[in-house]
């Protein structure tokens, strides 16, 4: 058997930007992907821990060093600049294995403040 376990969050991000006219995604900053793992195209689940809508897209990487968090086209009306975020990225793993998910937790400019592996 297998299961889908968490395998990365990105924890408290603020909406630096909301755009309809996109077609649709995440886009975050490109060094914050890499420190999470996230690669381009990947799904995520994404909670708005402001009004609590949640919602399912993929990431697309933004400009690197710039602290970007933009929700495109629908996911646009889900939250708004300010709104903090919760990004989660789940991986499959075989029954016997055991997660070792990475939290990434951000101040309120998304700059990395501290990365917590493989605990609650």
């Amino acid at each position: 058997m297998q299961r889908l376990l968490l395998r990365s969050k990105l924890h408290r991000v603020r909406v630096t930007e909301a755009d309809t006219n996109y077609t649709g995604s995440l886009t975050i900053d490109e060094d914050i992907m890499k420190k999470a793992g996230i690669a381009q195209w990947e799904k995520l689940l994404v909670a708005n821990i402001e009004n609590g809508a949640r919602l399912e897209t993929y990431a697309i990487a933004g400009p690197p060093r710039s602290r970007t968090i933009c929700l495109n086209g629908a996911a646009a009306r889900l939250g708004t600049v300010g709104d903090r975020l919760i990004v989660m990225v789940f991986g499959i793993y075989d029954s016997d294995e055991t997660a070792n998910p990475k939290m990434l937790i951000f101040d309120d400019d998304n700059n990395l403040v501290e990365t917590i592996e493989g605990e609650q």
